[in-house]
């Protein structure tokens, strides 16, 4: 699906600050939007319902599965985690630039749907760094965080498939990376040939 609007896709195994990052970037890029993801996990600190996530019931959220709401749904640490069809390709027709903060397994999907999505994967600089975050965090008792620790392993394995790679293990540096990727985008040729057609047409190139 060729659309005017950029698409970004921006995933880590928890802990490793894509939430974070992702945030700061839009601070910094009025031009970018995030998609709110559905999910039937609870909220965790200071969430808000319709800002971090739209907090749903399983039964609710299978109910829109049937109904092909979601442009990519899984399962994540024994969640179910979508992002709706509608919100994505509307902004992304209207011209609209759209980050996901997503899973690896949603963004491959993703990347089946919109050829021209940017995978973005963010690492950890270590796995004692990751483990030490996920503990500070002060979120979840020690059995979940072994468990995030064990399928972290698997996410970290599924990088080799994301067009680009940050290591988060300066906060500064790691957002200036998140930056130049998306800015580096938006210049790409088919990206302005598909943002900026008039211009190509005006000019002769299409």
């Amino acid at each position: 699906m060729e659309t005017p609007g950029n698409l970004f896709c921006v995933a880590a195994p928890s802990g490793t600050g894509k939430s974070s990052l992702v945030q700061a970037l839009l601070q910094l890029d009025s031009k970018l939007a995030v998609s709110v993801s559905h999910t039937t996990r609870s909220p965790r600190g200071q969430e808000v319902n319709g800002r971090e996530y739209w907090f749903i019931d399983e039964a609710a959220f299978r109910e829109k599965i049937e109904h092909g709401d979601f442009i990519e749904w899984a399962q994540v640490h024994g969640n179910l985690y979508g992002t709706s069809r509608r919100a994505i390709e509307e902004r992304l027709a209207q011209g609209e630039d759209v980050v996901l903060e997503i899973d690896w397994q949603g963004a491959l999907q993703i990347k089946q749907l919109f050829a021209h999505a940017v995978l973005i994967f963010i690492l950890p600089p270590s796995w004692e760094e990751l483990s030490q975050r996920l503990n500070r965090r002060g979120e979840d008792p020690a059995d979940v965080i072994a468990t995030r620790m064990a399928n972290a392993r698997t996410e970290v394995a599924q990088a080799r498939h994301f067009d680009f790679v940050i290591i988060n293990s300066l906060f500064e540096s790691a957002l200036f990376d998140l930056k130049a990727v998306v800015h580096s985008q938006r210049l790409k040729y088919a990206a302005q040939l598909r943002n900026r057609s008039q211009v190509f047409a005006a000019l002769g190139l299409v």
